[in-house]
C-alpha cells in the first residue's frame, strides 16, 4: 500500500516536522518514507509518501493527524493513494542526519563565538571585582583604624559626663 500524506498550515516548515515523521514512521517499521517541503495554495505543506502494509500505514497516520512537532501549526492533512516511487525510511534518515547537521552546524559554531565572548566578559568582570574586593578590604582596615583612634575619645568624654551628672545631682539634692 501507499499513500500521498499532506500536512498543511501556515507553520509547518522549520518545525522539523520531517523528522519527526520519520521518528513516527520507524516506531511504526514503515519501510517505505520520503518527505519534503512544499509551497501550495498559498500555505506551507510538508508531504509525505509512505509504503508498506495497510496496518503500519493506518498506525502511522492515526499518530501524524494526533501528534506533531511542538511548533507546528496544521490546519489540514489529507492522505490520498499514491503510484509513483517511494524512497526506503533508512535513507530518508540518512538524508535527515545530513539536513540537521547542516543547520545545527552554524548554531554550534555561533554559541561556541559566543561562550568565548561570555568567558571573555567573565574574565574582565572577575578582575574588577578583585580589584574592588582589595579597596574594600583596604577601607574597611582605614574605618576599623580609625574607629580605634575614636574610640578612646569618647570612652574618656563619656566618663567626664558620667562625673557632670553626678555633681549637678548632688547639688541639687537628687540621690
Amino acid at each position: 500500500m501507499k499513500l500521498k500524506i499532506t500536512l498543511a498550515g501556515p507553520k509547518v516548515h522549520d518545525v522539523g516536522y520531517r523528522v519527526f515523521l520519520l521518528k513516527n514512521a520507524m516506531n511504526t517499521a514503515l519501510p517505505g518514507l520520503s518527505t519534503y517541503n512544499w509551497e501550495g495554495d498559498g500555505r506551507q505543506q510538508v508531504i509525505a509518501l509512505v509504503e508498506g502494509d495497510e496496518a503500519r500505514i493506518k498506525a502511522f497516520l492515526k499518530i501524524i493527524e494526533k501528534d506533531r512537532p511542538e511548533l507546528a501549526q496544521v490546519t489540514e492533512v489529507t492522505s490520498e493513494p499514491y503510484e509513483g516511487e517511494v524512497g526506503r525510511t533508512s535513507e530518508v534518515a540518512m538524508l535527515c542526519s545530513f539536513v540537521q547537521l547542516d543547520k545545527a552546524i552554524p548554531l554550534l559554531l555561533d554559541m561556541r563565538d559566543d561562550l568565548k565572548a561570555v568567558r571573555k566578559t567573565s574574565d574582565a568582570t572577575l578582575d574588577e571585582v578583585r580589584t574592588m574586593r582589595k579597596t574594600t578590604d583596604a577601607t574597611l582596615e582605614e574605618i576599623k583604624g580609625m574607629r580605634e583612634d575614636i574610640q578612646p575619645g569618647y570612652a574618656s568624654n563619656f566618663r567626664q559626663m558620667q562625673s557632670d551628672i553626678r555633681a549637678i545631682k548632688e547639688r541639687l539634692g537628687m540621690p
